[in-house]
């Protein structure tokens, strides 16, 4: 029995009254804990609320191209896949969506066809934007155009800089991959770059850190749909015990930049092990070395703006 129906049968025999049973367990360090005047938990009240359609059905886009890395869209596409609501399991719609229907070869090889192009996607109401490699003006323009009339627009991972690129974040707050923050800040410096959080929350607009964050910021949208109770419930059944998505702060591990020893020296750019075999740059009597060629290259055009973004760091 695959784990969809086995949920919808739990929800016929009685779904609510397994809530409290799955909630009875003793609250993991950092949950938080709300009470009634009654005593009785509920929910806190939800910031910057959504709210689902009348037919109770949220179209959810995912905007697919080569390269695109899976958990990024897989990881999202389970938390709102597995959200149950009065015992139904379709609060929800999701589809993919690329420039073509022609299969896309994700990470790790994995091959997708898209649901739909640009052109016949459904209006979504939630758009997931995940690290990829397409960043076409055609592309943009769909990002820009469908974010007018859907409720949130979230990026994960590297996908902040699809994002970033249709100018819907400009002088406003973002958060990425932490081995990005340095170039995201130089390439978009009219972004504010948030370290250390699992995800930016800023009305209709949401980023996450990388990777796994997107799960996180997920289960904030259901939050923000229905409730804490539900996107406690949809946590639960997926067995996901992180609490970023109560307390997106909780990256602090990647607020700061990580620091380069002389005998472990870490690219400039990304924080990673550097490759031993490129030659380093020295600016103003240091020397900075680096992963890549690439990264290489964006040094040496402005050590002095690589430099200054690393000062503010």
């Amino acid at each position: 029995m695959k784990r969809r129906e086995l949920l919808k049968q739990s929800a016929t025999l009685g779904f609510m009254t397994a809530m409290p049973f799955s909630f009875s367990v003793a609250p993991q360090a950092g949950a938080e804990s709300f009470q009634s005047s009654s005593g009785v938990g509920k929910p806190a009240p939800v910031v910057n609320k959504l709210t689902p359609p009348a037919d109770g059905t949220v179209p959810v886009a995912f905007l697919i191209s080569d390269g695109a890395v899976v958990i990024d869209f897989c990881g999202p596409w389970e938390v709102f896949g597995n959200v149950m609501v009065g015992g139904r399991m379709d609060a929800f719609r999701l589809y993919t969506v690329s420039e073509t229907t022609k299969p896309i070869t994700a990470s790790g090889g994995m091959k997708i066809i898209p649901d739909y192009t640009l052109e016949s996607a459904p209006v979504p109401k939630v758009i997931v934007i995940p690290a990829q490699s397409n960043s076409s003006e055609t592309v943009l323009e769909w990002i820009r155009k469908s974010s007018k009339s859907a409720d949130l627009t979230m990026s994960v991972c590297t996908g902040a800089y699809l994002l970033a690129q249709t100018g819907l974040l400009a002088g406003k707050t973002a958060t990425t991959h932490h081995g990005s923050y340095v170039d995201f800040a130089m390439k978009f410096p009219d972004i504010r770059v948030e370290r250390g959080v699992r995800f930016v929350d800023d009305g209709n607009l949401a980023s996450s850190g990388g990777l796994s964050c997107g799960i996180d910021l997920a289960l904030r949208v259901v939050e923000r749909y229905y409730g804490r109770d539900v996107a406690k419930q949809t946590a639960y059944d997926l067995e996901y015990q992180g609490q970023g998505w109560m307390k997106p702060d909780s990256n602090t591990v990647y607020s700061k930049v990580r620091s380069s020893a002389n005998n472990h020296p870490l690219c400039v750019v990304c924080s990673m092990g550097i490759d031993p075999g490129i030659a380093p740059s020295v600016y103003k009597g240091k020397t900075y070395y680096f992963c890549s060629q690439n990264h290489k290259a964006q040094f040496d055009s402005a050590p002095e703006r690589f430099v200054a973004v690393l000062e503010k760091q």
